[in-house]
């Protein structure tokens, strides 16, 4: 396995981080809607909207920078992909607008039914995010149907495999694990008391989930732990996801709950580094004709191309950071209502 220092390679890594990026930072957003059924009372939702309101379109631009990078660097990739899953795709882009769409006009009326149609209308959003994201991961892994010449070879159908489905439950799970963990940092009282404890059995499902997918990524997907084998340094990866997901309850116990936080990113920064480390040199994986893959080297734009826009991505990616640490420390904090809250 080659690992030169290449133009290829920096934007695999590049395309990566921000991926990586989106799914730590809208992770904790789409969780805290996929919870917010949970609460009963109107002020309590409004509490759990308005604790990712400053922050939830924000996230979104890691993934519309990553799709950028993605058709920039590796424009066959990004067509094949984008081509192959388009249902799939269209309905993520339909329930991200719609959950969008349900923050902004929840509170633009009083009546209860008004209100709960589009909290309704946020969570089962929030959910369906998840579980398509995840769903797109469990492909690329599992491998999709490609032709010789890099079309799609499938259909809806092709991506509903038992897999894949499971891939998105565990990102639904880790998700929802993300967003509690994120709630006791935001809320107070009571509200804190009850996201302690979705923290705790969101904890348990993530880790049944993940244990499952697991094993049956060892079984039916061992070309994913392919390089760790080949080169055993990279073993550490794991390893410290594991110290990571084991130090979040840890943490909590505590009181520590920044930490637990950070604990519950790092692990799933761990898990991108697991991913991309298993598909390398792989971009997209044909199965059941592996000579069809496309890899960072196949699916590249020019070195002349990767070479203009790495200069791009050194000036606009510390303006992104820079966005987002600035956001985050203004609305730092405990969330509280006032008449401009959501």
């Amino acid at each position: 396995m080659n690992f030169s220092f290449d133009l290829n390679l920096i934007w695999f890594l590049l395309v990566g981080a921000l991926l990586t990026g989106y799914i730590v930072l809208d992770g904790f957003d789409l969780g805290v809607g996929a919870l917010h059924l949970f609460t009963k009372k109107d002020e309590d939702r409004r509490l759990l909207l308005n604790s990712i309101g400053p922050v939830w379109d924000g996230n979104e631009v890691w993934l519309v920078v990553g799709g950028g990078a993605l058709f920039a660097a590796f424009p066959n990739v990004y067509a094949t992909v984008f081509s192959g899953f388009y249902l799939a795709f269209m309905l993520l882009l339909f329930a991200l607008i719609f959950r969008g769409v349900a923050i902004e006009f929840r509170s633009k009326q009083p009546a209860t039914r008004w209100r709960n149609f589009w909290g309704v209308s946020f969570s089962v959003a929030s959910i369906l995010s998840s579980l398509l994201i995840g769903i797109a991961f469990g492909n690329i892994a599992w491998g999709i149907p490609l032709s010789a010449d890099g079309e799609f070879a499938g259909n809806f159908f092709t991506l509903t495999h038992p897999y894949s489905l499971l891939m998105g439950l565990t990102t639904l799970a880790l998700f929802m694990m993300h967003g509690s963990i994120y709630l006791v940092m935001k809320t107070e009282g009571a509200l804190q008391q009850k996201a302690r404890s979705w923290v705790h059995n969101a904890i348990i499902f993530f880790t049944i989930c993940y244990a499952t997918v697991t094993m049956a990524t060892l079984l039916y997907v061992p070309h994913m732990t392919e390089v760790i084998k080949t080169h055993p340094i990279l073993f550490i990866i794991p390893l410290l996801n594991i110290l990571a997901v084991a130090n979040i309850p840890r943490e909590m116990y505590h009181g520590k709950d920044f930490q637990g936080f950070l604990s519950s990113c790092g692990a799933m920064a761990a898990l991108m580094a697991l991913f991309g480390i298993g598909m390398f040199p792989n971009l997209v994986i044909s199965n059941p004709n592996p000579e069809y893959s496309l890899t960072i080297y196949n699916a590249a734009s020019s070195q002349k191309t990767l070479s203009v826009m790495f200069v791009i991505a050194l000036i606009g990616m510390p303006l992104v950071l820079a966005y987002t640490v600035s956001i985050y420390w203004i609305f730092r904090g405990k969330v509280k209502l006032d008449p401009s809250s959501y």
